[in-house]
């Protein structure tokens, strides 16, 4: 690959969801550049299409409009140089650790002693060494992420995309998965050439990243790159990181702008009243969907509907 091209980048994406006659914008005209060596880190509030751009990356989904270029040619399809580790612990109940690893070789026609041999390596990187013969139940959920993460790596990616791989994890499991992540990726001990990370946690992009793009919604959109010019391993104490958390939260509060309430004309009277549009069940399931998302948080009906 030349230098002056980047390994992946993403120009004027926006993907356009369609229900009768509506049109609503998950992103919209996103530019991205990623080069070799990076660990970049989307930041947003939940519904800036964070996810949404992950799976346009791995070619899981294509954008209603614009391109995305790999290595310099434009994407088709499924994007065989990514993997990805979601958020929930998506692994096959029925097979064992080992078994789960290797699905991923297996579907690439790897030969069985060389899936055999590299599932084992990985599982012991990631500190699974003697839970080969377990069942994803008998294990804890850092574990069972660990074995979302030796998988993910098995088929040695180019690109490696963490869809929010910590927030189903207690505190101390996600802190300790980080640190171990971060100590392959830093110490060169898995070939993957960049990662690309989504997370809603401030903190938590500072810790791992090397630039963190802020995203903001309605419709998704980047608004800003900071780069973290701090070194590995990172210290949540020290000025340097506070400093840069500091900076992160003041640039992306400035740019989420409060709701609006309508209100009635005088004290005790109801706000404006507004009848719901005749909407099909699909979108009806939606709405429940987000409505859940947003429970104890007061929100408009109208708007979210």
């Amino acid at each position: 690959m030349s230098d002056s091209i980047h390994l992946l980048e993403l120009r004027q994406i926006s993907q356009v969801y369609r229900s009768g006659e509506r049109r609503f914008y998950a992103v919209q005209d996103v530019n991205l550049q990623l080069s070799a060596g990076e660990f970049v880190c989307l930041l947003g509030p939940s519904g800036c299409g964070k996810s949404t751009l992950l799976r346009i990356v791995a070619g899981l989904q294509p954008p209603s409009e614009g391109q995305v270029l790999y290595d310099g040619e434009p994407l088709h399809g499924i994007n065989p140089h990514t993997a990805i580790v979601f958020q929930t612990f998506a692994l096959f109940p029925w097979l064992t650790v080992l078994e789960n690893v290797e699905v991923a070789l297996k579907a690439r026609a790897v030969p069985p002693k060389v899936r055999l041999s590299r599932a084992v390596d990985l599982l012991d990187r990631v500190g699974l060494d003697g839970f080969e013969s377990a069942y994803p139940r008998e294990l804890s959920g850092g574990m069972r992420q660990k074995v979302g993460f030796a998988r993910a790596m098995a088929v040695e990616p180019d690109l490696l995309c963490l869809d929010e791989p910590f927030s189903a994890l207690d505190v101390l499991s996600a802190e300790a998965l980080r640190g171990e992540l971060l100590e392959l990726w830093t110490g060169g001990k898995i070939p993957t050439r960049a990662i690309l990370m989504v997370t809603h946690s401030i903190e938590e992009a500072v810790f791992m990243a090397d630039r963190v793009v802020l995203m903001n919604k309605d419709p998704g959109r980047v608004v800003t790159e900071m780069a973290i010019d701090l070194p590995h391993p990172r210290q949540r104490k020290s000025p340097a990181f506070l400093e840069a958390v500091d900076r992160v939260y003041a640039t992306l509060a400035g740019q989420t702008q409060a709701e609006e309430i309508e209100l009635g004309s005088a004290p005790g009277e109801p706000g404006v009243t507004r009848a719901l549009p005749n909407i099909s069940i699909n979108d009806l399931a939606g709405l429940l969907e987000r409505l859940v998302e947003e429970a104890g948080r007061p929100r408009d009906i109208y708007r979210l509907a």
